[in-house]
């Protein structure tokens, strides 16, 4: 672990040396291809609370990537792909079009994503903290990152806050999008994008978004 200061804010950074003696890990990503994976790093003890977490976060992510294979790879993506803002959008419009009780349903979604990405777009560039890309020595992701900040997931964020604006929707669409909100979180791990606390601050973050969303919709509305 070593620390750098930039633009008067501490980073906490770990590299993870690729020998073999330390058990490096091998597996394959969608294409095939065999990828080198870094050993889990130790705990060390006399690091602080943030530190030890920090590390724990680090070693989670690690030994998530022995779970890589090239079908799982691809529902990853997959799931990715539907976390994106676009598909969202998307799903807005779909509402608004579809009228009945679907286009309320609509505008309550829209204002859900539209929070949930803001704040953790703000969360973001705030904390600064890198990707697993950046701040682990030979780790590679496994998907495209739209940015160069990890905390908190914003996917996940999106994700969870269209999950409770749509509980308690017609047509089973609350139970079916808290599932595919958790799959999207534990896409983003699997690929690498994030680590599992920027995950769970997503989660977390959405909620709240969503919660948020539906009292601006049902105020404004009445």
């Amino acid at each position: 672990m070593r620390a750098t200061c930039r633009d008067d804010k501490m980073y906490l950074v770990r590299n993870l040396p690729q020998t073999a003696a330390q058990g490096a890990l091998t597996a394959s990503a969608a294409g095939g291809t065999a990828s080198e994976i870094p050993a889990a790093p130790d705990v060390p003890e006399r690091l602080g609370r943030l530190g030890r977490l920090l590390a724990i976060d680090e070693r989670l992510l690690v030994a998530a990537a022995r779970f890589q294979g090239p079908v799982r790879t691809r529902i990853a993506r997959l799931l990715t792909r539907v976390g994106d803002a676009s598909s969202w959008t998307w799903t807005v419009l779909a509402f608004l079009v579809a009228g009945g009780p679907l286009r309320p349903l609509g505008v309550r979604v829209g204002a859900a994503a539209l929070l949930a990405t803001g704040l953790s777009q703000l969360l973001k560039r705030g904390l600064n903290r890198p990707r697993p890309t950046r701040a682990i020595e030979g780790f590679e992701a496994l998907a495209d990152n739209p940015d160069a900040f990890s905390f908190p997931s914003g996917h996940t964020a999106a994700a969870f806050a269209v999950a409770v604006a749509l509980a308690g929707a017609p047509f089973g669409l609350g139970p079916a999008t808290i599932a595919l909100a958790i799959g999207i979180g534990a896409s983003r791990v699997y690929l690498g994008a994030h680590y599992p606390l920027d995950v769970a601050a997503g989660a977390a973050l959405g909620t709240a978004a969503g919660g948020l969303a539906r009292l601006l919709v049902s105020a404004l509305g009445s």
